[in-house]
C-alpha cells in the first residue's frame, strides 16, 4: 500500500479488496471507527477526512465527548459496541444510533421502556456468545430464538447479530456460524470483525466491522 496513505485510507482499501474477493460491494460494509479512550483531538482527523461512523464501549465516556462533536458535525452515526448495563438504557437510547450488545431479557425490557419514553428507536444487534465463553457477554446460541422473540415483542428494531470470537483462535469458523445463525433467524446484519480479523469477517458477510487500533494506533 502507498506509504503516504492514512490508516483510514489503508483500512478502506483493505475492506474493498476483501469485499471484491467475496464478490461483494465495499459499500455493503460499514467501517465503525472504535474511538473508546480516544480524545476529541484524536477523533477530529477522521471526522475531517469525512468519516462518520464511530463506536464507543461505555455510555459514560461517550456522554463526555460526543454531544459536542455531533453538534459540530451533522451525519455522525454513533454505535455502542460495548456491554450495556440495564440502568444505562435510557442514556444509551438518547445518545446512540445503534446498540450492538443486546444480550439478555432484562436489557431488552429496559431498552423497550427507554425507547417508548424517548420516542426514539436505535437499531439493535443481538450479541451472541459465539465461543460459549463464561466470561464474555452475549446470549447463548441456544437462547437466541427466544431472546430475539422477546426483542421483537418489545418493538426493538433488531437488524442483525454481533459477536466477538475467542481471542487467539481462528475467527473464520465463528464468523461463519454467526452468518448461519443470522440467516436462520431472518436477519441481514452482521456486526463482526475487528482490527486483526476484519478482512476475514468481510469475506464471510460482515455488514459492519469494528476497528480501533488499526485506525488510531496502539493506546
Amino acid at each position: 500500500m502507498p506509504a503516504d496513505e492514512t490508516p483510514l485510507e489503508q483500512i478502506t482499501t483493505r475492506i474493498a479488496a476483501a469485499a471484491a474477493l467475496a464478490r461483494r460491494e465495499a459499500e455493503e460494509v460499514e467501517l465503525i471507527a472504535v474511538s473508546k479512550t480516544r480524545t476529541p483531538e484524536e477523533i477530529a482527523p477522521l471526522i475531517a477526512a469525512g468519516h462518520r461512523s464511530f463506536g464507543e464501549n461505555r455510555v459514560q465516556e461517550a456522554e463526555g465527548k460526543w454531544p459536542a462533536l455531533i453538534a459540530a458535525t451533522p451525519g455522525i452515526r454513533l454505535h455502542l459496541v460495548g456491554q450495556l448495563q440495564s440502568n444505562k438504557a435510557a442514556e444509551a437510547v438518547g445518545l446512540f444510533d445503534v446498540i450492538h450488545s443486546v444480550d439478555r431479557p432484562s436489557l431488552v425490557a429496559a431498552l423497550g421502556r427507554a425507547m417508548d419514553a424517548a420516542g426514539k428507536r436505535p437499531d439493535c444487534y443481538i450479541q451472541v456468545n459465539i465461543g460459549e465463553e463464561a466470561q464474555k457477554g452475549g446470549c447463548a446460541i441456544g437462547d437466541l430464538p427466544a431472546l430475539l422473540g422477546e426483542a421483537r415483542a418489545a418493538d426493538l428494531p433488531v437488524i442483525g447479530l454481533m459477536c466477538v470470537p475467542p481471542a487467539g483462535t481462528e475467527a473464520a469458523p465463528y464468523f461463519a456460524l454467526l452468518a448461519e445463525l443470522a440467516k436462520r433467524n431472518g436477519l441481514a446484519g452482521l456486526s463482526m470483525g475487528m482490527s486483526e480479523d476484519f478482512e476475514t469477517a468481510v469475506m464471510l458477510g460482515a455488514t459492519c466491522v469494528r476497528v480501533g487500533t488499526a485506525l488510531f494506533g496502539a493506546r
